[in-house]
């Protein structure tokens, strides 16, 4: 039979080779979803005017745009940090989601250099928690203001709050609400990886540190 401590070590060599797979794909995931929440912010495909009389075109939270028969003439820029009047509070808590992932991923890397692994993974999974929390805000706050002219301009006079009359949600706004989901699974894959990096040894090795050598 193998020694405690051989077994201690082939245990601990298991766990850390599995835990830094993890880990990795733990940190590609949140890149992706550092991505995934720019192109949220700035595609104006979160809702898009459906089949019937009237304009054609879409909108997301700084841009309205109109199709012609030529190019598209959308109104406002992310470039100018000023969304549709509207959709100003959904797009702070979007903002602040962005905001918030690309804060774990700096915490990831500079924490990594002064903290503990535990550390870095709880302060991460905190950020991304906070993250989906702002994002689930953030879509449940954007269909409040399809009241609006410009919003009615597309979908027509029946739209309002909740009710997008002949429009339909688009891409972008089913790319936000899967961004919250990412979000919580990568929070709570960071606590499970920050819990089980007090797990590296087994139980009966340390009982077996306290415990004195029955030949003495």
């Amino acid at each position: 039979m193998l020694a405690a401590r051989e077994v201690a070590h082939l245990y601990q060599t298991d766990f850390v080779r599995n835990a830094r797979a993890v880990a990795a794909l733990w940190a590609v995931c949140t890149l992706c979803f550092a991505v995934l929440e720019v192109v949220v912010l700035i595609e104006p495909a979160w809702v898009r005017s459906g089949a019937g009389p009237g304009p054609t075109g879409s909108f997301g939270l700084f841009e309205v745009c109109l199709e012609t028969e030529w190019l598209p003439q959308c109104q406002g820029s992310v470039a100018s940090l000023s969304p549709v009047p509207s959709f100003e509070t959904a797009a702070v808590f979007v903002c602040m989601a962005l905001v918030l992932v690309l804060a774990s991923i700096c915490c990831c890397f500079g924490l990594y250099r002064c903290g503990s692994p535990a550390t870095v993974y709880k302060v991460c999974a905190w950020l991304q928690f906070s993250a989906a929390s702002c994002q689930a805000l953030g879509c449940v706050v954007f269909p409040d203001g399809w009241e609006t002219p410009e919003v009615q301009q597309l979908c027509g006079s029946s739209a309002g709050s909740y009710s997008l009359g002949r429009c339909a949600i688009h891409w972008a706004f089913v790319l936000a609400i899967l961004g919250i989901l990412d979000a919580l699974v990568l929070s709570v894959l960071a606590f499970v990886l920050a819990n089980r990096q007090d797990a590296l040894l087994p139980e009966d090795f340390e009982s077996c540190r306290k415990t004195p050598d029955s030949g003495n």
